[in-house]
């Protein structure tokens, strides 16, 4: 007899002890670690462990659980107390903690406040831009500040522009991020103000357009968005025959806000796109607010100086609220987006403990798993996106977390933010939008996706032919191959189409999931179909 995963909140869960396990794996003719005292479902185990069976997870590692979402028994298990790198599912318990601890209503500020007497339109002092970590802030909600700023009346400021970043610690990365991800957008540093340059809001980026030039030869034109002298680029790239392939790059050199584009790009191409992470988030939101500010009509006399707290004295002049949270969860969720989990895990940090650092955070979310019956002694979580590779979670932790959610005011705002299987819409498919498609799951699992080299994971929720919906938590690590995104889509789509008379494996097929890098998240390669 199983045992249901966690209902009731504040209580803690265990999985049932299977005895004689350890002699149970030395003959078992599948993969090791199936629980032969989950919930009958007739087929289902089988039909699981054939799937699980796959050549590309020889030598790898599976932890997985499948509940009834209603009333939590176990259905299927392996392996499911196997602490593996879950990656971006790890921004599961960030954003429900983010839910909870912060609220769906919570939004970011970052105001400009005035610091010094205003004498008609001069303000005789400095004017500080105070950011909270909004990590949606666009250049367009700067100018909006900035205008906001000009029709109070000031015009010129004699003193300083000073950015307040320090609601955030200093810590731009998270810990054991990969050093080669430096210029990758999806792991921009952090900071309490940054800029977005598009609405995907990738945080802390620059877009680097590349145009071909009208002939061979001739030097391609680039364009940066948003508009910002805060970087430089620097064109070594030509023009080609058109074509011909030269293996375009665009990359930011470490320490530095120098962009280097190299290579070629052939004549009567489309222009090709880079996101690339800026140096130092906080100048890049100076600079941008302080063009902005011009643009407006304002002047500021004197520089610009970053890292400075406001004083207590200082006065509002204009205020940018951000979109609500349970508005932000869809494109944090839908497209995994790294800087937003991290913005988040930091403000928890700060609303929880007035601390904005992600040891402060970190402890806010173990404590919220607690509260929600996840045991967190379990699990070492030691970011809010999964881009480190120290995080480790069991699936049997995920399964937990997904079972509780369900009980929770918030459910439907956080809900709607997990990628659908097959929507073609990237706010509403997500990561999801490609795969499972002409299958049972299609339109019906939703789900968090997962991707590191070597790492992937898919947990969420979808309904078998019966109606009845099911939780699944899947983490699969250590395999060498490409992509092992059609083996998790291949255990969805057979609980999707499993009902109470039984199950019958799904095969894998290999080209489902395969839109982009299988190393990273679809979304983040910006390919089409992600």
């Amino acid at each position: 007899m199983s045992r249901p995963l966690g209902r009731m909140r504040k209580r803690a869960f265990a999985l049932p002890l299977v005895v004689g396990l350890a002699a149970t794996v030395l003959t078992w003719s599948g993969p090791a670690g199936a629980d032969g005292k989950a919930a009958a479902r007739p087929g289902l185990t089988e039909a699981i462990e054939t799937i699980l069976a796959d050549p590309r997870m020889d030598g790898g590692a599976a932890s997985v659980v499948v509940a009834d979402a209603g009333s939590g028994e176990v259905l299927y298990r392996h392996e499911a107390s196997r602490r593996l790198m879950p990656a971006s599912n790890t921004k599961l318990p960030t954003s429900a903690a983010a839910a909870e601890l912060l609220g769906t209503d919570y939004r970011f500020t970052t105001e400009a406040l005035a610091d010094g007497a205003r004498h008609g339109s001069v303000l005789r002092g400095d004017l500080y831009l105070r950011g909270s970590g909004d990590p949606t802030a666009l250049a367009s909600d700067y100018r909006k500040l900035a205008a906001d700023v000009a029709d109070s009346g000031v015009r010129t400021v004699s003193g300083d522009l000073v950015a307040d970043d320090t609601r955030f610690d200093t810590q731009r990365l998270g810990r054991s991020w990969a050093a080669d991800d430096e210029s990758s957008y999806y792991s921009a540093q952090i900071s309490a103000l940054t800029v977005a340059p598009d609405t995907d809001y990738d945080a802390g980026t620059v877009i680097v357009e590349v145009h071909p030039g009208a002939a061979a030869g001739e030097r391609p034109r680039i364009a940066v968005t948003p508009s910002t002298g805060y970087v430089k680029t620097v064109n070594r790239a030509e023009t080609l025959p058109a074509g011909q392939d030269g293996g375009l790059t665009v990359e930011r050199r470490h320490g530095g806000n120098e962009i280097v584009v190299s290579g070629g790009i052939p004549a009567g191409d489309d222009p090709a796109k880079e996101w690339v992470t800026v140096w130092e988030p906080t100048g890049y939101a100076a600079d941008v607010f302080r063009r902005a500010l011009a643009a407006e009509g304002v002047r500021v006399v004197g520089g610009t100086r970053l890292g400075k707290a406001a004083p207590e004295g200082a006065r509002e002049v204009a205020v940018h609220r951000s979109m609500p949270l349970k508005d932000l969860l869809v494109p944090f969720m839908k497209l995994s987006n790294n800087m937003h989990a991290e913005a988040l895990t930091k403000a928890i940090g700060y609303e929880t403990a007035g601390s904005g650092t992600w040891n402060a955070g970190l402890t806010a979310i173990a404590g919220y798993l607690k509260q929600a019956g996840v045991d967190s002694a379990k699990l070492r979580q030691v970011d809010g996106s999964g881009l480190s590779r120290m995080n480790n979670i069991p699936a049997a932790q995920l399964a937990e977390l997904l079972l509780s959610v369900r009980e929770e005011p918030w459910y439907a705002d956080w809900a709607r933010s997990l990628p659908v299987a097959c929507d073609p819409d990237r706010f509403v498919g997500g990561t999801l939008r490609s795969r499972m498609c002409g299958t049972p799951a299609a339109l019906n699992a939703r789900g968090k996706t997962g991707s590191l080299t070597g790492a992937s994971a898919l947990s969420g929720y979808v309904k078998d032919k019966d109606g009845r919906e099911l939780v699944y938590a899947i983490v699969l690590n250590n395999y060498l191959a490409s992509s092992v995104k059609s083996i998790e889509d291949a255990i969805v789509v057979t609980l999707a189409s499993s009902g109470a008379d039984g199950a019958t494996a799904v095969r894998p097929l290999r080209r489902s999931g395969d839109a982009g890098s299988a190393d990273i998240e679809c979304s983040w390669s910006k390919a089409r179909g992600c």
